[in-house]
This record gives C-alpha cells, sequence and structure tokens, in this order.
C-alpha cells in the first residue's frame, strides 16, 4: 500500500516556500538559473590551442575559467625552469635575463610567481 502525504511548510523549515508559478500556453518556460544549460545537448571535447582535448588538457585550470590570459605551455616550462636554475646554481638575474631574452624585471616576477 503506498500513501501520500502533503507536506506543510511548517513540517520541514530548510525547504523554502516556492511561488507557484503559472504557464501560459505559448509563453517560454522561465529558467531556473542565468547559467542553465539546455538538456540533450551534444557538447564536443574541441579543446583550444593548448590542447586538442579538454581531458587531456596540462594547465592546471581551463584558460578560459581565467581572469586574465593565460601564458602558453612553453612559457611554463620555462618559468620553472629559470626558478630551478636561480634556485639551484644561483644563476645571476642578468645571465638570466640575456639566455631568455627577457628583462631583468620579468626575471624576478617569474621568480616571486615560482615561490
Amino acid at each position: 500500500m503506498v500513501a501520500w502525504r502533503k507536506d506543510r511548510e511548517d513540517e520541514s523549515p530548510a525547504r523554502p516556500a516556492r511561488a507557484h508559478l503559472r504557464l501560459v500556453v505559448g509563453q517560454p518556460l522561465p529558467l531556473v538559473r542565468r547559467d542553465t544549460l539546455p538538456e540533450h545537448t551534444d557538447y564536443r571535447d574541441t579543446g583550444c590551442d593548448v590542447a586538442p582535448r579538454c581531458l587531456r588538457c596540462p594547465l592546471p585550470r581551463c584558460r578560459y575559467d581565467e581572469p586574465r590570459p593565460v601564458r602558453g605551455v612553453s612559457t611554463l616550462a620555462r618559468d620553472r625552469e629559470i626558478a630551478l636554475l636561480r634556485r639551484r646554481h644561483r644563476a645571476p638575474i642578468k645571465l638570466l635575463a640575456g639566455a631568455y631574452g627577457l628583462e631583468p624585471r620579468t626575471i624576478f616576477r617569474i621568480l616571486r610567481e615560482q615561490q
């Protein structure tokens, strides 16, 4: 036997009271949220200029999730290499800047970000 019970608002204070919507024939349904995606849509994993597939991307976060443009993968590897040379071999800033074709200020910025 199945029993149906109508929940009363005073029995479940955690659930907010819903406003009753009246649907009108020919009118579109109201959106629940602004960023709601349509169901049964084919979302293809086309990747970007960093990787051909999103699921195989080497970046820790998607480049489109970042507020500013993400530097390329080669730039990230270069920055790690500069920090390693400075830490292990105490390479001078001017030598690093000349070797990589960067300004000394850029080397300082890279070292600060790599800490």
